[in-house]
């Protein structure tokens, strides 16, 4: 993960003993870093490419090398508003007057010719004429009707960007396997390139399952509940550049489910579904995924989010989180997200990780790496400092909501007092 570091002074977190065997704990659960290992080394990223438009681009994996066809700048432009003169009249001592005889514009260059001790106006990003070498910023010069006077103390190609300082024709600009953001947009068009290469977006098709489940704007009978963790899902899905099918809720009917499963696959690269993936479940889910695909059931030393299933359906990638809202979130972030990543290139993602001091207590007992909903801020030395939003069982969404971070706390790890210092993943790190 990657680290940000942070200007405060770590006290070390206390761990506890007593009458709690965090080895007896662990027993037979994977660890967070082991489950995602096995996900990622499982998984062979798609190669197939297509091409599009820069302005379609945000998000897209790049298929292959991209090299720059043109030098960035393609001429000798000047870095701010100023005189244009030649480096070989510039005064050694005494302050120097030169004659103005023209104008360089950015795009209208000046192509007039320039002689010994004349200047020429110039704008920033414009052509650096010929007969020209160094811009002297107008604030250092004096102006004299048609001429301006230049004291010492300037230096040769000042003030000037040189023609391929950015990039040269022919430079590496962008590796195969780079993730297109804003920056590599304008850079991209900083070259003139129009259609870019890319691999194709993943098909990610998802559903619920359970005839306690209604959906909005239905009447909730007794002992039924709304579908939220399909929203969830659907709203972590937008941050990614893939094509998402809704499959809605699909009821407690192995003949359904089986179909559910079944369409999935031959319409997707990924099928995500919550609930359904403890070891002791008696609804059809598991025994569906046992009977079409190659499915690895997961007991995992995190919290929340212990039960996890992976593996393929047909071809589609298989990835069933738990059922509770919290751990739905948890798990999609720390191992779903980063599989769905591989899968569809981008070999580099990495969640941020920085240190926060904390300012009250966060309540832990060790056996499993926790995911605390928490709330990161600045304290007056501008450092980082972190507080729980409170109760954090699985099933309380509004905690996710009121929390911009997760709070990490090591497995082996007791209760967080005041002043320890800890790891937190910014949920605006998460993509």
């Amino acid at each position: 993960m990657k680290e940000i570091p942070v200007n405060i002074t770590p006290k070390p977190i206390q761990t506890t003993s007593g009458g709690c065997d965090s080895t007896n704990l662990l027993a037979g659960l994977l660890t967070l870093q082991q489950a995602r290992t096995k996900m990622l080394e499982s998984i062979t990223p798609v190669t197939d490419s297509i091409k599009v438009g820069i302005m379609d681009s945000y998000g897209s994996i790049v298929a292959e090398d991209i090299t720059s066809p043109i030098n960035v700048p393609n001429y000798k432009n000047s870095a701010m508003d100023g005189y244009a003169v030649s480096a070989h009249d510039l005064p050694e001592a005494e302050p120097k007057k030169f004659k103005l005889v023209g104008t360089s514009w950015a795009g209208k260059p000046y192509v007039g010719e320039v002689k010994e001790n004349q200047c020429i106006r110039i704008m920033t990003g414009a052509k650096v004429p010929d007969g020209t070498d160094t811009v002297i910023m107008q604030e250092h010069i004096t102006k004299e009707d048609d001429n301006i006077i230049i004291s010492s103390g300037h230096k040769a190609e000042q003030n000037v960007r040189c023609a391929g300082e950015d990039l040269k024709q022919g430079d590496s600009v962008l590796k195969k396997g780079k993730l297109i953001n804003a920056a590599e947009m304008g850079l991209l068009a900083s070259l003139g390139v129009a259609t870019v290469k890319v691999l194709r977006p993943l098909k990610v098709s998802f559903f619920s399952t359970g005839d306690e489940l209604k959906g909005l704007g239905e009447t909730l009978e007794d002992g039924q509940i709304y579908d939220s963790n399909r929203y969830t899902i659907f709203g972590m899905l937008q941050k990614l550049n893939v094509e998402i099918t809704d499959m809605g809720v699909i009821p407690d009917d192995r003949e359904k489910i089986e179909a559910a499963f079944l369409t999935a696959a031959d319409q997707s690269d990924v099928i995500i579904t919550s609930g359904g993936v403890s070891v002791g479940d008696a609804d059809y889910v598991k025994e569906t995924l046992e009977k079409l695909g190659q499915i690895n059931f997961w007991k995992l030393a995190i919290k929340p989010g212990k039960p996890l299933a992976f593996g393929k359906v047909k071809q589609a990638m298989f990835i069933g989180l738990p059922g509770n809202p919290v751990s739905v979130m948890a798990t999609y972030y720390q191992l779903g997200l980063p599989a769905i990543q591989h899968l569809s290139g981008n070999q580099n993602y990495m969640p941020v990780i920085a240190k926060a001091r904390a300012t009250e207590p966060f309540y832990k007992r060790p056996g499993r790496l926790d995911f605390q909903r928490a709330i990161f801020s600045y304290d007056e030395k501008g450092e980082l400092i972190v507080k729980g939003v409170g109760m954090q069982a699985s099933h309380i969404l509004s905690g996710m909501s009121l929390a911009n971070c997760f709070a990490i706390i090591p497995s082996e790890s007791g209760t967080v007092n005041p002043g320890d210092v800890i790891d937190i993943q910014p949920f605006e790190g998460l993509i």
